[in-house]
């Protein structure tokens, strides 16, 4: 890849290290609602989607006994608290450094509450690494597609000179709707047999990224 002028980061599963703790978030979700099934690391991974609505509905939850936004709102009730003990994830914080020191533009576009994102993003001192957060207006996590396309109206940047980069199909969804690139990480919410269905760039670590912007 060449003529980076911007990098738009997911943020779970990419930047934060939360993918343990969702997990483990879903599965007390299921106990305390009174579903059988748990999940472990692998059929996670081939679970878990965009809308969340929809990897909800995959997961066994029935709507008309437990609707979708109280489980929702549960499931957020533990994670927010929770997710404190999550830090960046592995090379990150390097990462991040070395595109800096090229002078790309580095922002955050992630289906988190905005609220949520700016203060999990100013907690583990990232902030200053991007000119903007994006994140959405709710906790139901449907996509960030149309923010995404916002945004990149906005900055008035060649779509062809920004690279999305993410740990689901949804980024290379999200990358493919704003005319943009992508690059896919394993160490997140999807499998790399998932990821590689996309036809992007698939890395194993966040320090292989800057040699292929």
């Amino acid at each position: 890849m060449a003529n980076t002028s911007v990098i738009l980061w997911d943020w779970n599963g990419t930047l934060l290290d939360d993918r343990a703790f969702t997990l483990d978030c879903l599965n007390y979700l299921l106990e305390k609602f009174g579903y059988p099934q748990r999940y472990e690391t692998a059929a996670y991974l081939e679970l878990f989607d965009f809308p969340i609505e929809e990897y909800y509905k995959k997961a066994g939850f029935d709507f008309a006994r437990h609707p979708y936004p109280l489980l929702a709102e549960v499931f957020m009730a533990r994670y927010n608290p929770g997710s404190a003990a999550c830090g960046p994830m592995a090379d990150a914080v390097s990462t991040l450094q070395t595109i800096q020191g090229r002078g790309v533009r580095q922002v955050i576009l992630s289906a988190t509450r905005r609220d949520t994102l700016v203060q999990q993003v100013s907690a583990r001192g990232l902030h200053g690494y991007f000119e903007e957060l994006i994140g959405l207006g709710d906790i139901f996590g449907k996509s960030k597609v149309q923010a995404g396309k916002d945004w990149m109206a906005r900055s008035g940047l060649d779509p062809a000179t920004a690279v999305m980069i993410g740990d689901t199909l949804h980024d290379a969804e999200v990358a493919a709707a704003m005319g943009a690139r992508c690059i896919l990480y394993t160490g997140g919410h999807h499998s790399r047999r998932k990821l590689e269905t996309a036809g992007c760039p698939v890395v194993d670590r966040l320090s292989e990224i800057p040699a292929l912007l």
